[in-house]
This record gives C-alpha cells, structure tokens and sequence, in this order.
C-alpha cells in the first residue's frame, strides 16, 4: 500500500483509506458486530492505515466498533473522527441542527476519546460548518485540543473557501474532507486551488459515488428504508437510468483492464492529486 502526507501537515496516511459509517450506519441495517471487526482488521492487514468514523455514526456505535477493532493496532494506524453534531454526550440523543460550541466540542472530545479506546485522536474533523460559531472559536477550541494531546491534526468537511481560510489562520488544517468522484467534481474550481495555496490535504468520501460507480445499481434497484440513499436526488430512479452511460463506460475500461468498476473509479481518484 503507498501511502501520502496530507498537505505540509506531515500526517502520513496510507492512500486508500477505509471509511467505517456504513458499516453500523446510513446504509440500512447495521452489519455483525464480529464481521465488522474482522473486516476492519483485515484491512490493516492488507496495509490500510487510515480509518473514517464520526460521533453522530449510530450516534457512538460506529465509533465503538472501530475502537475495538483497531485497539491492538492503536500505534500503527491513524483514526479520523468528527464532531458538530447537536448530541447530548451522555444519553447519544440527537436533537436537530448543530453544535460546534466550544465548551461542547470539548465534551464531544472527551466522548470521542473514550469510545476509540485512546487517548488522542489523529484528526479532528468538524463535521459540518455551524453558522451560530464563528468558525475562528471553533478552530481555537481544537487549537486547545491540540496543545493538551488529546488532538494530533484539525480538519473541516465539506466547508467552504471562506471557512477554509478563517480557520486555517487560526489553527492550520491536515485536511479537507469533501465529496469527490468521477460522479461528483465540485471541489475542483474552488476548493482543490485553495488547499494547494496552503497546503491542505484533500479527503475525498465517496470515491465509489456511494456504490453507484461499483456498477452494482442501477435504476431498479431498491433501498432499505433506513439507506440515506433514499433522500439523495441523484438515486432518484430517473437519474440513476439517467446517469447509467456513465457506469457502464467505468465498467468497460475496467473489462479493457482486467479489473473491476469500483478498482477504475479509486484509480482515477487517486490520479488526480498528490494529496
């Protein structure tokens, strides 16, 4: 496995991560426990060092799996986790809207820490912007972090050029977390420019355009009622068959190359940037 360094952060990740939501999360039922856990630890295996999961994942149950499984593992890899979300620490309610409130972020923290099994976490991503914080009190919160180890690296997911900035001046960004697939190439005008003026890695989720570029969906098929899928305009049967031309050009470059769609779609991703 080869691996990359996000930005000028010196966070050295292997180049294929393995993000862990769907496995407890968002995709339907949640998968067994056990085979999670094996999962996970095969993929250590095989030399994937980089490990995606977030407070509001379950709430908590996906970070409780990927503590477990990476445990014996804990010096050898790097785990990404997230706060944001308006989550009461103790009970794992959720309440609507955000909460990136300092003194709340510093509790969701301590949470984090605790169901990974460790003491610090490699990346502390916010996971979505809170308009009602300043952007600057949320960098300085985890700055604090930062100072007090229990926080290696800070990033933002899917903020944009503005927010990047503000808090990059206050406490300099690992990385960028955005949505990024041949099915989605929005970062590319704005956001890509930006992280390579101040040197910001890039994390791209959803390289597989949510298993859509798999070629293993199409038009017909049917999601559980719990699949975020369902709310997604673009897995609307009309733009799954309007979309399915795309697939199948994935499908028949990978014939060309004895491979699969999915191992076309990571390889093209990965082409695009250093980071």
């Amino acid at each position: 496995m080869q691996t990359r360094k996000l930005g000028r952060s010196g966070l050295e990740v292997s180049a294929i991560g393995l993000g862990c939501m769907g496995m407890s999360f968002g995709l339907g039922p949640a998968a067994d426990k056990q085979d999670m856990i094996a999962l996970i630890r095969s993929a250590v295996e095989q030399g994937v060092t980089f490990f995606d999961t977030a407070e509001v994942y379950g709430p908590f149950r996906n970070e409780e799996l990927v503590g477990e499984a990476l445990a014996p593992v804990r010096e050898q890899v790097v785990i990404a986790s997230k706060f944001g979300w308006n989550i009461d620490p103790q009970t794992g309610q959720q309440s609507p809207g955000l909460n990136s409130r300092p003194d709340h972020i510093r509790v969701a923290t301590e949470g984090i820490l605790k169901r990974l099994r460790t003491d610090y976490v490699d990346l502390l991503y916010q996971h979505r912007v809170d308009p009602g914080v300043p952007i600057e009190e949320v960098a300085g919160a985890v700055k604090e972090l930062i100072a007090e180890g229990k926080v290696r690296h800070f990033g933002l997911s899917e903020a944009g050029v503005r927010n990047i900035r503000r808090a990059h001046a206050v406490q300099p960004l690992a990385a960028l977390q955005s949505e990024y697939s041949l099915w989605w190439r929005e970062p590319e005008d704005e956001i890509f420019p930006v992280l390579e003026e101040l040197g910001i890695g890039f994390v791209p989720f959803s390289p597989l355009g949510k298993g859509f570029l798999t070629g293993k969906i199409d038009a017909s098929t049917t999601f559980d009622s719990t699949d975020f899928r369902n709310t997604v305009p673009r897995f609307s049967p009309e733009n799954r068959a309007a979309n399915q031309a795309l697939v199948e050009q994935v499908g028949a470059i990978a014939a060309k190359k004895g491979a699969t769609p999915a191992q076309v779609a990571l390889a093209w991703v990965l082409a695009q940037r250093p980071w």
